[in-house]
């Protein structure tokens, strides 16, 4: 007979083990993407996906409340932290002028460059 702990640590580990392997994922878009801003978006999806998930499967299995509020402020950092991070390294990237403006579809950024100098 399985009770619902049982049924929540096995959907715990399911949740660890997805969100280990959409990090991994997105560990080879780093390796494999040409350029900045797809190396960025590959830096931060896939990793913001992943570390939620990997905090979901530990919030079900261990079910104590310092535990969870620790887990929940993990979570807090690394939502705020890591996209804007991203945005910077891609921002500094266009900056500096390693971006190839051929790729872009939408350049709002070069106007707003524009009308500072």
């Amino acid at each position: 007979m399985t009770t619902w702990l049982t049924v929540v640590d096995t959907a715990g580990a399911v949740a660890i083990l997805l969100g280990a392997a959409t990090c991994l994922l997105g560990t080879f878009g780093m390796l494999r993407l040409p350029d900045v801003l797809s190396r960025s978006h590959a830096a931060t999806k896939p990793q913001t996906l992943g570390i939620l998930l990997v905090l979901i499967g530990v919030a079900m299995r261990l079910r104590s409340g310092m535990d969870l509020a620790t887990l929940a402020l993990i979570l807090f950092f690394q939502m705020m932290t890591g996209p804007v991070a991203a945005h910077l390294v891609a921002r500094s990237a266009y900056r500096t002028g390693q971006i190839d403006h051929g790729d872009l579809l939408f350049d709002d950024l070069d106007d707003q460059l524009t009308q500072e100098r």
